[in-house]
């Protein structure tokens, strides 16, 4: 018999137990790692808040603020939107570089109405599905209510829950403080990194759509800002279409220029500034950051740009951390390994 005592039917229980959990829990992962992640950010202030208010005032005050700068510029930027992409897609549909694209030919070959025809389909949907994206908003409501509830337990003894946690953890004090520390220090070059790369480069591809003559340069610079927070494509989403579009118009010198433009000075912003910042606060070497932001992506959705090179990066801590208190030292557990509370 495979459990043939009261122990191991116990770990089995407790297994198939929190696997349940674990299930249950999963579509709100979002809210539940958000929390955190939005704690990392507000630690500087909470415990400067905390010597001068009760903790309960500190915490309240901190998750208030969270939520007025998530849901502030979120409402504002899909608003301007789904304003602009209903412009967009009308504006296109009757305009005469649709035309131009009818009269397109390739040697012996007519492809101008195929292409004008796909391009049609391409903005009638964009324009559509800007509802569809606020529609989505609807249920990320629960996921922002969970990570303010966790936000504000945890702003309220941030040091309790530690202590807590660090019980289960099956390796020393020593480190279990270096997860801690490893946790904090991807979650803040993570934010800095991904925020710093967009930034600029929205204000360079506003920039170039200014100086080539594009229209609502500004807005555009904004729409770059958050299509750079995506790996690999990014800002290309943006100025390759501008380029395109000058193209189109017959303005071959200008389109030439803002696609040289963005491969050139505005896609190389994410290769210097972000494995610069991994680099400076978490030690990350950038192919981890890539391949973990790729995996994230896929099963976080934005927030897995932060999951998934925290996974890969403790994937390879905690190897380590095996190897060098399970094998190495041939003991079967850690000395100081601590007493759950």
């Amino acid at each position: 018999m495979i459990i043939d005592n009261t122990r191991q039917r116990a770990a089995v229980l407790i297994l198939l137990l929190g696997l349940g959990i674990a299930i249950a829990l999963a579509p709100y992962a979002t809210g539940l790692i958000g929390g955190v992640v939005l704690y990392v950010v507000f630690s500087p202030v909470n415990e400067w808040l905390q010597r001068r208010l009760r903790p309960s005032l500190a915490a309240a005050l901190i998750t208030v603020v969270a939520l007025v700068v998530i849901v502030g510029p979120g409402i504002s930027f899909a608003t301007i939107i789904l304003g602009q992409a209903q412009e967009l897609a009308s504006g296109i549909t009757n305009n005469a570089l649709l035309e131009r694209l009818q009269r397109l030919r390739v040697g012996p070959y007519q492809v101008g109405p195929q292409i004008a025809a796909l391009g049609k389909q391409v903005v009638t949907w964009l324009g559509s599905s800007a509802f569809g994206f606020l529609g989505t908003a609807t249920r990320m409501v629960l996921n922002l209510v969970i990570a303010l509830f966790v936000l504000y337990a945890l702003a309220v003894r941030p040091n309790q829950v530690w202590e807590a946690v660090r019980g289960y953890i099956p390796f020393s004090a020593a480190n279990a403080e270096k997860l801690r520390v490893r946790f904090r220090d991807v979650t803040t070059s993570t934010l800095i990194g991904t925020g710093l790369t967009a930034a600029i480069q929205g204000v360079l591809v506003a920039l170039g759509f200014w100086v080539a003559g594009l229209s609502n340069a500004l807005f555009w610079g904004v729409v770059t800002a958050v299509f750079a927070i995506l790996p690999v494509l990014g800002s290309g989403m943006v100025w390759a279409p501008g380029a395109l579009a000058l193209g189109l118009g017959g303005r071959w010198g200008a389109a030439t220029a803002l696609a040289l433009w963005g491969a050139l000075v505005v896609a190389n912003v994410d290769n210097v500034i972000r494995p610069a910042v991994f680099r400076r606060w978490a030690q990350i070497h950038p192919l981890v950051t890539l391949v973990g932001a790729v995996a994230g992506v896929s099963y976080f959705g934005i927030l897995g740009l932060l999951i998934g090179p925290l996974a890969v990066s403790y994937f390879f801590e905690l190897s380590r951390m095996y190897r060098e208190e399970y094998l190495e030292s041939g003991h079967s557990q850690p000395a100081d390994l601590p007493r759950s509370a």
